[in-house]
């Protein structure tokens, strides 16, 4: 939730099948009076619009927000499944990343079925927002999304993207809570990935004061920092594991996870 606004989410997603997960764009001052950001997953996950037909929407009206990036997608095991990307701070037009029923990672040795994965990591507890996530395609290759634009090469995002590759390839090998509790490990990576001048460039006088922490997988530095890692698994029969590891009272000493488990709709 968007401290100060009215309210929302950055990461959700519906027993319908709809999914959205936003990032923040880093930029060195923000628009006070800009509209919250968090009303862009929400309005979607509510909404009976497709993800393609509401981020062509969104995109109508992206100059009212401060910088942002958004992930729309429906999930679907009759009809295949959809993702599509946006930011603001980029191309006019949405893209659409995956056709229909290609959002599978590829463990089918491990999960017969077939395994579609996303996994959306930390939330910060500094105004919230996901400083970055990693899904894999089947047939598009695996994606990087951090406060930049979609697969803007930030050393972080390209060394996570390789922890997530890793991950992946051993998950043949692993039961999925094993698979859960290694992309959790994943998320929680805080070596930082310096120099980065690419970061410098963007964040400029903001940024300078908290880079060395600023730089890594997962933040932690007083005041800001990682507060929420995500992992969530959909497999082809449409059943969703969704896992959570949140810290509690901004404490980064205690933390507790929860799962939950449904079946999609669609």
């Amino acid at each position: 939730m968007e401290e100060g606004k009215e309210g929302g989410t950055w990461l959700g997603i519906s027993t319908r099948g709809k999914l959205a997960a936003l990032t923040n764009y880093l930029q060195p001052r923000q628009d006070r009076d800009a509209r919250g950001r968090g009303e862009l997953v929400t309005h979607f996950l509510t909404t009976d619009m497709d993800s393609l037909s509401y981020l062509k929407k969104v995109s109508a009206e992206g100059h009212l927000y401060n910088g942002f990036n958004l992930i729309a997608a429906d999930l679907s095991t009759e009809k295949g499944d959809v993702v599509c990307y946006y930011g603001n701070r980029g191309e006019p037009e949405p893209v659409v990343l995956a056709p229909a029923g290609s959002l599978t990672a590829d463990i089918s040795s491990t999960y017969p079925s077939g395994l579609r994965l996303l996994i959306l990591p930390p939330l910060t507890f500094s105004g919230g927002s996901i400083p970055c996530s990693f899904f894999q395609l089947r047939d598009g290759g695996t994606y990087g999304l951090s406060n930049a634009l979609l697969e803007t090469p930030w050393r972080k995002l390209c060394f996570g993207k390789q922890l997530f590759l890793e991950a992946v390839e051993r998950s043949q090998e692993l039961p999925k809570d094993a698979l859960i509790a290694q992309l959790l490990h994943v998320l929680n990576n805080d070596e930082a990935q310096l120099p980065d001048p690419a970061i410098e460039d963007q964040g400029r006088e903001y940024v300078q004061p908290f880079l060395s922490k600023y730089a890594a997988v997962c933040v932690r530095c007083p005041g800001y920092g990682t507060r929420t890692n995500t992992v969530i698994l959909v497999d082809a029969d449409g059943h969703v594991t969704f896992t959570e590891r949140s810290m509690l009272d901004k404490d980064p000493s205690c933390w507790e996870t929860s799962t939950h488990e449904f079946k999609l709709q669609s």
